[in-house]
């Protein structure tokens, strides 16, 4: 890096961007050897494999999200609230969109952000591959905004139904057989049967009906068949009526269209049929991309067009030996920031730099309180060794605890789990507001 003390820019708070700021912050920032600036359009971190549990109220993001001004100021980095809306390579800078208030008034104007080196780790957001009427009826679950969003629709249709004389149902239809919809659909049933406890009880969970609808061969298609047929079967049980080979080709008001015609009604539409890198990244104009929107980067994970831009994450096109891209998940976007992390302290101390290895650790499916699915050592046991059961849930959690750990530490991570547990004998089970 050419400058004495360079400036390193992060943009996007996920779970890549904000373990590599934490690190780079303690490493470089504290010793004031660089400076380290995360750009995030939200205040909050909230993981994103946990956003289904804050859509359905199992998880508060206004109690459990990570403050990124607070983080900051403990770990070493500086934070701008902003949305990256422009880059110019030519001098080294990226734009920040003007921020504005409820009223619409500009509180700060559109700003440019000076870098010698820019990580980009904007994550992903749903791809709706253009099907008529998806932006206009349906939710995602990109943001904690939006699954806030989600989550005050289902407590008004869990009130509607409990203080209604004549709808003795509620059909709820998810788009996209993935982890995501998997998840959600175990934890609608979880919530629904908690309800009794908070005076609705009339809505039961026999009158929620459950549509999973994907479009290829099985539900969990990344995953092995093994995973995919005993999640369909503990999604079975609970009543969730899983259509596979299910093409969507509109969405209504009134349900979901399928390609031959047929009308699946649901009261509650959610999109979750795959991601891709967000549209403005084409709109820059200047990065080579894969289908999916993403960045096509060099092995060290320097964008090809540039040995000044980093990429990681899901808006990452990392392609491996064998020809396929690293697939956008958590763990990923971990090993990635590990990777960038080391390349970046290899820059500044005039070391080559290294390449990224995708290292396969398993993959786990959370039912709710009802079973946790999955493979573990994906690389070294081509996903063969199957977990489920407690072992598997307490694996699942290890690995939220494990990104607690990168981005706050080993003691602070284990005050947090003490405080939870103290915190579920004083507050609801369930969000209810």
């Amino acid at each position: 890096m050419k400058s004495a003390n360079p400036k390193i820019v992060i943009v996007g708070g996920g779970a890549g961007g904000l373990e590599l700021a934490t690190q780079l912050g303690h490493k470089l920032g504290k010793k004031n050897l660089a400076q380290i600036i995360l750009v995030d359009r939200n205040r909050t971190h909230i993981w994103k494999p946990l956003l289904h549990e804050v859509a359905t109220g199992s998880l508060d993001s206004a109690l459990d999200g990570v403050v990124y001004s607070a983080h900051a100021a403990k770990h070493g980095y500086q934070f701008q609230l902003g949305t990256f809306c422009g880059l110019d390579e030519a001098t080294q800078s990226i734009s920040v969109a003007a921020i504005v208030d409820e009223s619409g008034k500009v509180m700060l104007p559109e700003r440019q952000i000076q870098y010698d080196k820019l990580v980009i780790a904007v994550g992903s957001v749903s791809n709706d591959f253009n099907t008529p009427g998806v932006k206009e009826n349906c939710f995602f679950l990109d943001s904690h905004q939006q699954a806030n969003r989600f989550h005050n629709a289902l407590l008004d249709s869990f009130t509607r139904v409990h203080q209604s004389e004549t709808i003795n149902e509620l059909n709820i239809a998810i788009v996209g057989g993935g982890a995501t919809g998997v998840e959600l659909s175990a934890e609608l049933y979880h919530v629904t049967d908690m309800l009794k406890v908070y005076g609705l009880s009339k809505m039961t969970a026999d009158k929620l009906n459950i549509h999973l609808i994907e479009a290829g061969e099985r539900i969990l298609p990344a995953l092995p068949e093994r995973i995919a047929t005993s999640a369909r079967i503990e999604l079975s049980k609970l009543g969730v009526n899983v259509m596979e080979n299910t093409r969507i080709s509109e969405a209504t008001a009134a349900g979901f269209v399928t390609s031959e015609g047929n009308v699946i009604e649901a009261n509650i539409m959610l999109w979750a049929a795959g991601v891709k890198a967000a549209d403005f990244i084409k709109d820059i104009g200047l990065f080579e991309l894969n289908r999916a929107n993403q960045i096509m980067v060099k092995p060290n994970l320097l964008s090809t067009v540039s040995d000044d831009i980093y990429v990681i994450g899901d808006c990452c096109a990392c392609q491996q030996a064998d020809g396929s891209f690293v697939p956008p998940r958590a763990q990923s976007a971990h090993q990635m920031a590990e990777c960038v992390e080391k390349n970046i302290l290899n820059e500044l101390k005039g070391e080559p730099l290294v390449d990224y290895v995708y290292v396969d650790h398993g993959s786990l499916v959370n039912l709710s309180r009802y079973s946790t699915v999955g493979s573990l050592m994906g690389n070294l046991t081509k996903s063969s060794m199957f977990v489920e059961g407690k072992i598997a849930r307490l694996v699942y959690i290890s690995l939220y605890r494990m990104h607690q750990q990168a981005i706050h530490g080993t003691f602070k991570t284990v005050a947090l789990w003490c405080a939870e547990k103290v915190m579920r004998v004083v507050r609801p089970r369930m969000k209810l507001h």
